[in-house]
């Protein structure tokens, strides 16, 4: 099965982490990039980074590798790392802003790089990293999310997935309900889904899936569902507004309410549905990533049953996936000492190819720009792969994202407690716009 895939690529990864530290003034590599590697060794110097918990990058000692593989050629820049967790990450960073106490480097994407910190001020401009060959080969869409309004390079990208969701397949198969599914495309339809829903709940599964709204961990996952199901938007296509209230969504959120086996639970997160999915407690899970699986395999070595990925479900035969990407912020905090040292890390896990093939492994997701069979003969790892050609726009930087991750939240455990869909949805693109210059 494909679980062995996994567990075999994730012992292969603690094998190249081992082995991809260099000595300084090593050659180039692959790319043929000139080595940060060479550069004048700094003073004795500190620096802390904060991770979000990004795929693998959750992982203390994953995190510990790459930065042995990194001290092997600056043993005088000393990295401390925190791995936050998204439930509390970000009223972590928010109490260390207020602190005059931010991390000097930070692993996230552009929706908290560019969208929040770096538009309140709080970020390092990092256009001058992005003047190499190795950035000129990232993808066009990718560098588009990391510009901000004024030009400015706040994050300098990694890795990026596709989210996704997922279902049981044994259980899909044993209710009947695989016939939903088109397995060759990983898609299905809004009224496929339905029936899926219908045929679990038929043979008895209890919980078929969760609308989990407890906070924001994992959002990506219900935006995705609720806006696929009938063809809605978020954004304008310019990211200045939030468009969300709609006949098409309020359609979708009538839906779920209404179907039989779909639990909207205002005390869980995203990770709390991927762990009962996981376990096999439901049959459905909103919030999944290649990433995700990886690490559900590791954690459930004894699981019965497989798991197949899906795009969310759709009227139209139009998929708009939630892309993810993630990479490198510094936060200006004054020491130019520092902030240099920084940038060294940044450039050493990007510039050659060798070593950002160690960060993106490191990260079980995909790079973002060509890195040719990085992931070859890799079963699980194509399979994701195929689900990359239905990512849909990146609206994650529209100015008041954080004020409109809150009111998202909100509004689903309104709605779970019975609120009327149409007046929630219309309440929900009130208070995002409230946030955003001129949306009236």
């Amino acid at each position: 099965m494909k679980r062995s895939f996994a567990l075999c690529w994730i012992l292969a990864l603690a094998l190249l982490l081992a082995a991809c530290g260099a000595p300084a003034g090593a050659p180039a590599g692959e790319s043929g990039v000139p080595d940060s590697a060479g550069a004048p060794e700094p003073e004795e110097i500190d620096l802390t980074l904060w991770t979000y918990p990004v795929g693998g990058w959750a992982s203390a000692s994953t995190m510990s590798s790459l930065v042995s593989s990194f001290n092997q050629a600056y043993p005088n820049i000393h990295v401390t790392v925190q791995i936050l967790s998204y439930e509390t990450g970000d009223s972590e960073m928010e109490e260390a802003i207020a602190r005059g106490e931010t991390p000097d480097l930070v692993f996230e994407g552009p929706e908290r790089l560019t969208a929040n910190w770096g538009a309140r001020g709080l970020m390092v401009d990092l256009s001058e990293l992005w003047q190499n060959e190795a950035a000129g080969q990232i993808y066009d869409s990718v560098a588009a999310a990391c510009r901000s309004a004024g030009g400015e390079r706040y994050i300098y990208p990694v890795c990026m997935t596709t989210h996704c969701m997922a279902v049981n397949r044994n259980l899909m198969e044993a209710a009947d309900a695989w016939q939903y599914v088109d397995e060759e495309t990983h898609t299905w339809t809004t009224d496929g889904f339905v029936s899926a829903v219908r045929a679990l709940r038929a043979y008895g599964v209890e919980t078929v899936g969760e609308i989990y709204c407890g906070g924001q961990g994992g959002d990506q996952g219900t935006r995705a569902l609720v806006t696929n199901l009938y063809s809605g938007s978020f954004t304008d296509p310019d990211h200045t507004r939030y468009t969300f209230n709609s006949p098409e969504n309020v359609r979708a959120l009538e839906l779920l309410t209404g179907l039989d086996g779909i639990r909207f639970d205002k005390t869980a997160v995203g990770t709390d549905t991927i762990e009962r999915f996981s376990s096999g407690e439901t049959a459905m899970c909103f919030c999944w990533n290649v990433g995700t699986e990886v690490t559900q395999t590791i954690n459930n070595p004894d699981r019965e049953f497989d798991i197949f990925p899906l795009t969310f479900p759709t009227d139209d035969g139009h998929y708009d996936l939630q892309g993810g990407i993630w990479g490198f912020g510094i936060f200006d905090n004054g020491d130019e000492a520092r902030t240099e040292a920084a940038k060294t890390f940044v450039r050493f896990f990007t510039e050659d190819t060798t070593r950002y093939t160690q960060a993106v492994l490191a990260s079980t997701f995909w790079p973002v720009r060509d890195v040719p069979n990085i992931y070859e003969n890799d079963e699980l790892m194509s399979e994701y792969f195929r689900l990359r050609e239905f990512l849909g726009d990146y609206y994650q930087v529209t100015p008041g994202w954080a004020e409109a991750r809150t009111a998202w939240w909100t509004m689903l455990q309104q709605i779970g407690d019975g609120a009327d869909a149409a007046t929630a949805a219309a309440a929900f693109e009130d208070a995002a716009n409230a946030a955003v210059p001129n949306a009236g």
